[in-house]
């Protein structure tokens, strides 16, 4: 593994989402709705683009396969809690319920990447493939970014 870059990537997106989940904890009022928006893009984004380039490849590698599997049938799980906070008002007990869920799934999930899944997949895949996973990511994911702005929390764009 020479081409590291789509894991430093999509730690990144990790490292920043893990911020604003600490910044979402702590605000209230219009700030609350306004970073777990930002929040709902970013994660929307991410997952999309890390859907269609890292885990299309390992869907694709028999060694893979159910590494990726659990891993989009989490991205579903987070995508419903999304949509589902998303209709709640910020100040409510239930909406700091859901939060407080959502947030330890998906804290859950990056770990889970970070620390088996990244590496399994360093492992298995070509410096080629992993500089052409990178592209992928780096290309979709601001597109994903507008589409997400452009959707509802727990849209199923096709």
């Amino acid at each position: 593994m020479a081409d590291a870059r789509i894991y430093a990537d999509l730690k990144a997106d990790h490292d920043r989402h893990r911020d604003l989940l600490r910044r979402i904890d702590s605000a209230s009022g219009d700030d609350r709705g306004e970073l777990f928006e930002s929040f709902r893009i970013e994660v929307t984004a991410h997952a999309a683009a890390e859907e269609e380039a890292l885990y299309a490849t390992m869907l694709a590698n028999p060694d893979l396969r159910d590494e990726a599997r659990h891993s989009v049938s989490e991205h579903k799980e987070i995508d419903d809690y999304l949509g589902e906070i998303a209709k709640l008002d910020p100040a409510s007990n239930e909406w700091n319920e859901r939060f407080a869920e959502m947030r330890h799934r998906y804290e859950h999930h990056i770990d889970e990447e970070e620390e088996e899944m990244f590496p399994a997949a360093a492992q298995e895949l070509s410096d080629a493939e992993e500089a052409r996973i990178a592209r992928v990511f780096e290309d979709r994911k601001p597109i994903e970014a507008e589409l997400a702005k452009a959707g509802e929390a727990g849209d199923d764009r096709d």
